[in-house]
């Protein structure tokens, strides 16, 4: 499994990582084991938030990491917090302390490697997050620090008071959702994709050493896009006959396409699936070509002006 620099910093991460968003949806009994699938395949980066499953998900991690006895060091484990379900954004130091405090105790773990903050708060007030990340660094809850669906210049507004680094940035992106391409490709046109809706959001990320993850890396319009032939017919095409040049799938090949990009974004898979994430991580094996890579962007129906 290929690593990258977290963010600029020394911690190595995998390319890929696994978002656990839907382990409520394995049986308890094989959670347990495939927690230990993904770390034989050198996947040892898993991804939660408080919000998924109120906790749920975070609890049953816990539990199952507790019952194969998989030591902590083993594992890079990240979450996320600001989201207050179906009621508002809260940046406020009161939140972010209560809940990592019940994101740790719901994850049987003395600390997170890494906390970002999970969408942007429109009463965020820097002074706030800088004492909570303060706190946590100081108490040894948190290790790194980032944040989740930021502008460029949410993340400059923090770094008025916020004195860590922000390490890394997630972000949704896959290969028919990459307005994070197009808004720098269309530059300049009145086109869909040239709205600029991530203010150059790639280029302020390799600038500034901030880690870019891959959320939904198989999503489009209406869910998968993989053998979605209806929505994305000529997209699927082209998945198809790339994949069978390199002897893998669809799925393998759309991961490969987040990778080829010289950003070094960290792809979150979130299957719980056996086979599937096996699939996704041979994707770091396959360097695509620049004629491939752009194939598979103009077969979403991205525009090259």
């Amino acid at each position: 499994m290929k690593t990258v620099k977290f963010g600029g910093s020394n911690l190595e991460v995998p390319v890929i990582g696994l978002g656990c968003m839907r382990l409520m949806k394995m049986e308890k009994s094989a959670i347990p084991y495939y927690i230990q699938h993904c770390l034989e395949l050198g996947i040892n980066f898993f991804d939660h938030a408080d919000v998924y499953a109120d906790g749920e998900c975070e609890s049953l991690f816990g539990e199952a990491v507790k019952e194969a006895k998989i030591p902590r060091k083993k594992m890079i484990i990240q979450s996320k917090c600001g989201i207050v379900r179906g009621m508002r954004y809260d940046f406020s130091y009161e939140h972010i302390i209560s809940s990592v405090d019940g994101i740790l105790k719901r994850l049987g773990t003395e600390y997170l490697d890494i906390l970002l903050l999970h969408r942007p708060d429109a009463l965020c007030e820097p002074e706030e997050v800088a004492k909570a990340f303060d706190e946590l660094e100081e108490k040894g809850k948190v290790r790194y620090f980032g944040v989740s669906n930021h502008r460029p210049s949410q993340i400059e507004l923090l770094k008025t008071c916020v004195k860590q680094k922000i390490h890394a940035n997630q972000m949704r992106f896959s290969i028919p959702y990459s307005s994070l391409i197009s808004t720098g490709i269309e530059a300049n046109m009145i086109t869909e994709g040239g709205a600029d809706r991530n203010g150059d959001l790639l280029d302020y990320c390799r600038l500034n050493n901030i880690t870019v993850q891959a959320w939904a890396p198989f999503r489009g319009k209406n869910g998968s896009f993989v053998d979605s032939n209806e929505t994305y017919p000529d997209l699927n095409w082209a998945l198809g006959e790339i994949s069978a040049k390199y002897g893998t799938t669809k799925t393998a090949i759309a991961a490969a396409w987040i990778l080829r990009h010289p950003c070094n974004i960290q792809t979150i898979a979130g299957t719980m699936n056996f086979d599937r994430i096996k699939e996704i991580a041979t994707a770091t094996d396959i360097t695509l070509t620049r004629d491939e890579w752009y194939r598979l962007y103009c077969s979403a129906g991205h525009l090259l002006p």
